[in-house]
């Protein structure tokens, strides 16, 4: 029984990655890391700056720091696996760790779809409902969201992740991949793989498109207010509030859909490769970028914490 287990389960599996091109291995192991490190420093600066500043402390911020820590978290489920398999030989990671890796990284990637579209209701109630914003985005209100955010991608990913690694894999553990993913675990199986295929496809439309979905809706709602609007003035302050928000949604959903529903050639495996590793590399790294170069008051109060910290004892109206 012992050996049709560990024949079933694998004690590792074989992360291929980019073992094909063994040249660019170094090259990228500079790069992950360089961008990794700046991609923590970044979200965890928006995470102080947010807490710090009394300015920053609404709805808008509040969720901007779930989706920072989130970010952190994902990066750091992968990345640190991924530098390891590109400095060494060894593209190895133990049956544990696998699973480890794909229960994170299914619940955070879920949990990213459902705050973005809580986003962007947060900026339709700023732009269509102004007057009544501070009612509708209450505290408690904003709580809640977050909450069911995260324990929404947690319950998707303890269901499928549970299901695919209950799947015997008959000593298959090489993994065309630079990570573990649920999908490529699937592939993998010896049994047939019917109900797993439909769990992953009932989760990805209500963790996925409903999403989308919901974006598209408060942006329309939103486009049809600010069509309404007879002042540049109203047009700029609108432009401001979402333009951040939809460049990071344009880029999460712009990687998912490239990489998921690409036609089946022979190199789009390989493009997929390097899709997925913008998508969890570099992704991470331009939501700060996007959310602090593109917004005045993330930098003021940025310059403020700076300089108090320095001792000039500026006051906010001095910045």
């Amino acid at each position: 029984m012992m050996e049709i287990a560990n024949v079933s389960f694998p004690e590792v599996f074989i992360l291929l990655g980019f073992s094909e091109r063994p040249s660019l291995e170094p090259i990228l192991f500079i790069f992950v890391l360089g961008i990794y490190v700046l991609s923590v420093l970044g979200n965890g600066i928006i995470i102080v700056v947010s807490c710090m500043d009394v300015y920053l402390h609404t709805p808008m911020y509040f969720f901007l720091v779930n989706l920072s820590f989130l970010d952190i978290s994902f990066t750091t489920s992968i990345i640190p696996q991924l530098l390891i398999n590109l400095w060494g030989p060894q593209k190895t990671i133990s049956y544990g760790g696998c699973v480890i890796q794909f229960y994170i990284s299914h619940w955070l990637g879920a949990t990213e779809c459902v705050l973005l579209a809580v986003m962007s209701y947060d900026r339709y109630a700023a732009i269509c409902r102004p007057l009544h914003y501070t009612v509708i985005m209450h505290p408690k209100l904003c709580c809640s969201l977050a909450f069911a955010s995260w324990l929404g991608g947690l319950t998707t990913s303890m269901v499928g992740s549970t299901l695919t690694m209950l799947l015997p894999l008959c000593g298959n553990n090489r993994i065309d991949h630079f990570f573990c993913e649920m999908p490529l675990i699937m592939q993998l199986a010896c049994v047939d793989t019917s109900f797993n295929e439909v769990e992953m496809y009932v989760a990805s439309f209500i963790f996925v498109v409903l999403p989308l979905g919901l974006i598209l809706v408060s942006y329309s709602q939103i486009a049809w207010a600010v069509l309404k609007m007879r002042s540049a003035e109203g047009w700029r302050k609108a432009f401001n509030t979402c333009s951040s928000h939809v460049a990071v949604v344009a880029l999460f959903y712009g990687s998912i859909i490239f990489m998921y529903l690409q036609p089946a050639k022979r190199n789009s495996h390989e493009e997929g490769k390097l899709v997925a590793l913008f998508y969890t590399v570099v992704t991470p790294i331009l939501n700060p970028l996007i959310y602090t170069l593109r917004n005045k008051t993330v930098k003021k109060a940025l310059r403020h914490i700076v300089l108090e910290n320095c001792g000039s004892g500026g006051t906010r109206g001095d910045i």
